[in-house]
């Protein structure tokens, strides 16, 4: 039988940013998945703080070179990639000039929060799938990790829900008490918009303000988890309010037994 193909798309990994709950389990559970016999890729954005040299990243080409076009305005994707040895898997990176280079993650160094963080989750969601579709690679299962991928259930299921590489393909969602307080650009449900994503699609962000964009991710997810030991009440209150299959905080002993049942429960649906 053939073997299961899981996607992680993940806001941030270690080694290449700080040790967190959300970049542990986005260095660890892909290796994980990978040791049970399943196929993996997994993506992050390029910050500007990773380390390149120190990383031995390295763009490849053949993938590079689009252009995605955010708010009327052309921006060129750069596919970048880093091997972590000892686990036997490859990190695919997201580049840009403008969104990526020079740049902190989601705050700056002083801790603000980057006004055009809407369109770098755009730029970052769309141009994972834009890479998967050019590695002719078909996802069983996309697994997103943090707020920052908060738009990859919605391409899926409405933009490429006609493309065969992604027609079949389920989506899990981990949630970390990592949001924000101010809101997103306040035309971010209308930058959204692709052939697929109508406004009514995205209605829910209309007031861009952090729930709403929990809110998105999981109407459009199949399954969601639970990243962090705790969350606050209005946002687990958004989550169980979809009714979708909610795995609870798994502890770091028994986490990979507990994600390969979840995932399989969600791929039998």
């Amino acid at each position: 039988m053939e073997s299961k193909k899981v996607l992680f798309v993940s806001q941030e990994i270690t080694p290449y940013l700080p040790e967190t709950e959300l970049s542990l389990i986005s260095r660890s559970l892909p290796q994980a998945i990978q040791e049970t016999g399943k196929e993996i890729r997994t993506f992050m954005p390029k910050y500007g703080n990773i380390n390149e040299r120190r990383n031995q990243l390295h763009e490849v080409i053949r993938l590079s070179g689009m252009n995605l076009i955010i708010d009327d305005t052309d921006h060129p994707l750069i596919i970048k990639v880093a091997s972590i040895q000892a686990a036997r898997m490859q990190v695919y990176f997201i580049d840009n000039e403008d969104y990526f280079h020079h740049r902190h993650t989601v705050v700056d160094a002083k801790g603000d929060f980057f006004k055009d963080n809407d369109e770098r989750m755009i730029f970052f969601a769309r141009g994972v799938l834009e890479t998967v579709r050019k590695l002719r690679w078909s996802p069983d299962l996309v697994h997103c990790h943090g707020w920052f991928t908060s738009l990859v259930p919605l391409y899926i299921k409405k933009a490429y829900r006609e493309d065969p590489l992604f027609a079949d393909s389920k989506v899990a969602f981990s949630f970390y008490d990592n949001g924000f307080d101010l809101p997103l650009d306040h035309s971010f449900a209308e930058k959204i918009l692709v052939d697929g994503v109508s406004s009514d699609h995205v209605s829910m962000v209309k007031d861009p303000g952090y729930e709403n964009l929990i809110s998105l991710a999981a109407t459009y997810s199949d399954g969601l988890i639970q990243g962090s030991p705790s969350l606050p009440e209005t946002v687990t209150q958004v989550l169980k309010k979809t009714g979708k299959p909610y795995l609870d905080y798994v502890s770091s002993e028994k986490y990979v037994e507990e994600f390969a049942v979840f995932y399989d429960s969600i791929l039998s649906n």
